[in-house]
């Protein structure tokens, strides 16, 4: 018997949606939508319907990995708690301290991680 794998869903299951209405709230398994190989979960049908007219505008940077951790070269999971929305984009972050680092220089945090994300976005965690 064939058993299929099932990964998990983005953002450990938040509708990424409702983070720009700042109320972070989990998604439901009824309502999902897949883009670029991950699954999104929401927590209705309008935030739903939102993600599948314009999902760029909703997905987290860097494939939903730690910012902070992408300007560094390095690949760290999240807390889907801990997030800042920056000129309309969503990024995450590891941890508290991780978070005050990322603030400490935003823009030069995120500018060294769009510059490192071409360079490890394909790449494992344990390969960085």
């Amino acid at each position: 018997m064939k058993h299929e794998t099932h990964a998990l869903p983005a953002v450990n299951g938040y509708d990424v949606v409702s983070y720009f209405s700042g109320s972070p709230m989990k998604g439901t398994g009824t309502l999902a939508s897949e883009h670029m190989g991950q699954t999104y979960l929401f927590s209705s049908e309008e935030n739903k319907e939102m993600f599948d007219w314009n999902p760029e505008k909703y997905v987290p940077q860097f494939g939903g990995w730690c910012a902070y951790g992408v300007s560094v070269n390095k690949k760290f999971h999240i807390d889907p708690s801990i997030y800042e929305i920056v000129d309309g984009k969503l990024y995450f972050n590891l941890n508290d301290e991780i978070c005050a680092a990322f603030k400490e220089d935003m823009p030069g945090a995120i500018s060294k991680a769009e510059a490192n994300w071409k360079e490890i976005q394909d790449k494992s965690p344990s390969e960085l």
